[in-house]
């Protein structure tokens, strides 16, 4: 089964036939986890908002492993995330698209890994390369495919290195530098430990990336709420599409 993560914006699929509602027990959270499952015509796939319903939840205090491990738990196998992120790279204006092939990690204090208690041994996973490559390209496809389509074509870029730093404060300017000089392409709060945790419950991962604003420093004016929530908005429809089209495609996988 195919799950979508929502972030920032993407709070509900009200375009999308919901079936079903469960609250799933983990071991990781008190609180159930709810999980929402859609139809696309024979096609059932989960939805997950990662903030909340209410996007009351902040990216340094988001269950990641109750999360993963809810999903697994009902038979996922493919995960598509929705992240809003900051451009840093020239090609990554308010507005514009990227799907990362690598990040670097810069949060701290998150419970990251499955692999902490009752083990035989150490567990270690392969991270090398933390998007899966065969979704990746199937979540390029499908937004080359909506772009086609669009009255106004989206700005997307193949590839580029996702930033996660803790948040919920927006970086600095001298930080923003700073992740220029290790190559980052587009920074954001959510990118892990959700990438590590999918990857060791051998869950397919790739994120779509919507640059909401200039990240730090790189424009003239400061950066504005009320302007990322309008971009936030006004991408939203594009991203519903291609998430109708990511769908559709699982199914004729």
């Amino acid at each position: 089964m195919l799950a979508i993560i929502g972030g920032s914006g993407l709070s509900s699929l009200d375009s999308f036939e919901q079936v079903q509602e469960k609250a799933i027990k983990t071991p990781y959270a008190r609180a159930r986890v709810r999980v929402n499952l859609f139809t696309l015509g024979d096609t059932q796939f989960a939805f997950l908002p990662r903030h909340g319903k209410k996007h009351a939840i902040p990216p340094h205090k988001v269950n990641y492993r109750a999360n993963i491990w809810a999903l697994s738990s009902i038979g996922v196998k493919q995960i598509v995330a929705i992240n809003a992120v900051g451009g840093i790279h020239d090609k990554l204006g308010p507005g514009s698209f990227a799907v990362p092939d690598q990040l670097i990690d810069y949060s701290f204090g998150r419970d990251g890994t499955f692999f902490e208690t009752g083990l035989n041994q150490v567990t270690h996973i392969d991270f090398s390369h933390p998007y899966t490559e065969t979704l990746r390209q199937q979540l390029l496809h499908a937004v080359n495919h909506v772009n086609k389509q669009a009255k106004i074509q989206r700005a997307l870029m193949d590839g580029g290195v996702y930033a996660c730093t803790q948040g919920p404060r927006l970086e600095t300017a001298a930080e923003i530098q700073r992740l220029q000089r290790d190559g980052c392409a587009m920074v954001g709060m959510t990118g892990m430990p959700e990438a590590a945790l999918a990857r060791e419950l051998d869950i397919a991962y790739a994120c779509l990336a919507l640059s909401v604003n200039w990240a730090a420093g790189l424009a003239e004016e400061l950066i504005s709420l009320d302007e990322i929530h309008r971009v936030l908005a006004q991408g939203m429809d594009f991203v519903l599409a291609v998430l109708e089209q990511v769908v559709k495609e699982s199914a004729s996988a």
